[in-house]
């Protein structure tokens, strides 16, 4: 439990990392952004399906069942992980640079309020993968899944911070609100230990779950926004370099 809260802490303070240049510009173009944000969809796609999906896969026969039925488990985990996000998606109000106004209610709230409530909706699966994956008998699964998130939350990090600063934040209020977005991952991967804590037979579960949670961010907001902005080729490049940089980690730490 305790290098699960410290692994997604290190990884959460990766954003404030990444959104420190803020303090010295304020520019960076759409271009340069759309890379950043297909490098860390990349990682997260990898580290879904390498460190989270796969392994519960194996665990769930290490159980006792066979390829179908444990095919059958792993696959509602990822869509119960993947319901809770959509759940929780439409409830929340939130705003995104480029989609605007989503969820239920909150339309006269400060949008940069709205926009690091949209960003919990991306670190929360992400806190709770890492302290989910240290909870497994491999320890080199969460070293793993906690560089990738790391890795992919630097340049997250400072999309996020130009974002607030275009809304009219100024450059040390924009930096302390990235940082406060990645400070969300401990919270999940509290949620994630102390789910497992009840019993270690949740652990495939749990690891099918997170990684159902981060695959519908990736695929209903990371990927859409790094292509909205006319940049779909080099945003297609930076998921792809993410992806090979994420599958190289867990192949050599495996």
């Amino acid at each position: 439990m305790g290098a699960g809260l410290v692994a997604s802490l290190l990884a959460g303070t990766a954003t404030g990392l990444g959104a420190l240049p803020v303090l010295v510009t304020s520019e960076l173009s759409r271009k340069a952004q759309d890379r950043m944000l297909g490098f860390s969809a990349g990682v997260m796609l990898a580290a879904t399906s390498f460190s989270l999906v796969i392994p519960a896969m194996e665990l769930v026969r290490g159980q006792g069942h066979d390829g179908p039925s444990a095919a059958l488990r792993v696959a509602a985990g990822v869509l119960l992980g993947g319901l809770f996000l959509r759940v929780w998606h439409d409830l929340m109000p939130h705003e995104h640079a480029l989609k605007g106004h989503e969820g239920h209610g909150g339309t006269k709230w400060n949008s940069a309020l709205l926009f690091v409530l949209a960003m919990t909706l991306h670190n929360f699966p992400e806190g709770l993968a890492v302290g989910v994956s240290f909870a497994a008998p491999q320890p080199e699964l969460g070293l793993s899944v906690a560089l990738g998130i790391g890795a992919q939350n630097i340049p997250e990090g400072l999309v996020v911070a130009l974002a607030l600063r275009a809304s009219g934040a100024s450059a040390s209020r924009a930096a302390f609100l990235a940082l406060l977005t990645g400070m969300v991952e401990p919270v999940g991967a509290l949620f994630g230990v102390l789910a497992l804590s009840l019993s270690s037979a949740l652990l495939p579960w749990g690891l099918a779950f997170a990684g159902g949670a981060m695959l519908y961010v990736i695929s209903h907001e990371m990927i859409p926004e790094s292509h909205r902005g006319g940049f779909e080729r080099e945003a297609t490049t930076g998921l792809m370099w993410g992806f090979v940089l994420a599958l190289v980690l867990d192949m050599s730490l495996g």
